[in-house]
């Protein structure tokens, strides 16, 4: 709101003493029409406001994917095709048709290109085709299955490919930078700082790839003496930590140079997550053990509460494995039970970064929607949205209504 100072009106000034000339009494509403012109100016130079809520079509059979600000709808055209059409905000800015009548399983935007992976009509491999993301044009296409490492992007070969391989791909044209055969499980780490790519076989070494250049970084036979058992290997927090033993054992290796580092034995492990300065082993029943990166050592256990969904300081966001649903506060450094924020159903992120927001059902299609509050105060209520199967990015929210078609509102 503008606020002009006319200055103070006084009903018992005295009369002047002599009569103003008579080219002064226009002056008066000249200077009003001047502010009033210079407010209508300034009136019309705001930009507009944006809708908080709109509808993008949809329809059965249709997926909904959102990077930034932009909603990518992928939905059947004439036929048996299908085509991806972007938006932002209520406008469409392209459409092209896609390739096979596959589905399309993730679609996210990288440096200039928007990039849909899925599989193949007959479902018995993979594609990743490309598209120019201010225009829609095509740009490149390759079999396989495509996936960012942080800013690396790198291409998993066809499960049809006798020879499987891993390869950095140039997201502009799709040129291959480096390939190395892929054999064993694979692990990513792009947190700490350096994209790097862990490949581990049944048997034999253990390598550790940069994952912009393909050079190795360390290789080391985890297992040189005793067989290798069944075991699950994965990467969090600059560590290679190895689960074998049905879940019993929980090894750590150094991602630099897998020395090892620590193992522990803890109750089933089904796997391990990053749960801000400590590491999470939560068990395939219920609850959770925290650890210590550096030395593997307990520092707290929680038998109802597992998987750490987001972090804020030295508070947890977890969810209930009790079987009732929903989500609550932990304190980080000795899992104690700050607040219990009742039974609400955590909308998925796109994105990392947004607010953690969660929906309650209303009834009659109508759903509550609020921001989930990590220093235990009850959740922020944002307000009644109608639709299912919410998702969100950094800066929107999208759902699907009961017609198919997609209701899209901007957060604030």
């Amino acid at each position: 709101m503008t606020v002009i100072d006319l200055g103070e009106l006084r009903h018992d000034a005295p009369p002047p003493a002599t009569p103003r000339p008579p080219r002064s009494v226009g002056r008066p509403a000249r200077t009003l029409a001047l502010l009033l012109l210079a407010l209508l100016t300034l009136t019309a130079a705001a930009p507009p406001r944006r809708p908080a809520e709109w509808t993008l079509p949809g329809g059965l059979g249709s997926a909904v994917f959102v990077s930034g600000d932009v909603v990518y709808v992928v939905r059947p055209n004439r036929g048996d095709g299908r085509e991806l059409v972007a938006y932002r905000g209520e406008r469409e800015l392209w459409r092209s048709p896609l390739p096979g009548a596959g589905t399309a399983v993730s679609v996210w935007q990288q440096d200039g290109r928007v990039m849909v992976t899925g599989p193949t009509g007959d479902d018995t491999d993979w594609e990743t085709v490309t598209y120019d993301a201010a225009t829609g044009a095509d740009a490149w296409r390759r079999r396989g299955v495509a996936f960012a490492v942080g800013r690396v992007l790198l291409s998993q070969s066809a499960a049809s490919d006798p020879s499987p391989s891993i390869t950095r791909v140039d997201p502009a044209d799709g040129s291959t930078m480096w390939t190395m055969p892929s054999t064993g499980m694979l692990g990513l780490d792009y947190g700490s700082g350096a994209e790097r790519m862990v490949l581990s076989p049944v048997t034999g070494q253990t390598v550790v790839v940069d994952a912009r250049t393909g050079a190795r970084v360390a290789a080391r036979d985890l297992h040189p003496v005793r067989p290798s058992a069944p075991r699950h290997v994965l990467t969090v927090a600059g560590l290679l930590l190895e689960i074998r033993d049905a879940g019993g054992t929980v090894e750590a290796y150094d991602l630099d140079t897998l020395r090892p580092r620590w193992t522990v034995e803890q109750k089933l492990v089904d796997y391990v997550d990053n749960c801000g300065a400590l590491l999470c082993a939560v068990r395939p029943d219920g609850g959770m053990t925290a650890l210590d990166p550096a030395t593997g050592a307990v520092r707290w256990s929680v038998d109802r509460w597992a998987g750490v969904v987001a972090v804020r300081g030295d508070r947890l966001l977890v969810g209930d494995t009790a079987g009732a649903g929903g989500l609550a506060v932990l304190g980080q450094t000795d899992g104690h039970l700050i607040a219990e924020l009742g039974d609400w159903t955590l909308a998925p992120q796109h994105e990392s970064g947004g607010p953690p927001l969660a929906t309650r059902p209303l009834g009659g299609g109508r759903q509550l929607l609020a921001e989930m509050n990590l220093s235990g105060d009850p959740p922020s209520i944002r307000g009644v949205i109608t639709g299912t199967d919410c998702t969100t990015s950094v800066t929107l929210l999208v759902c699907r209504r009961p017609t198919g078609d997609f209701l899209v509102r901007r957060l604030p």
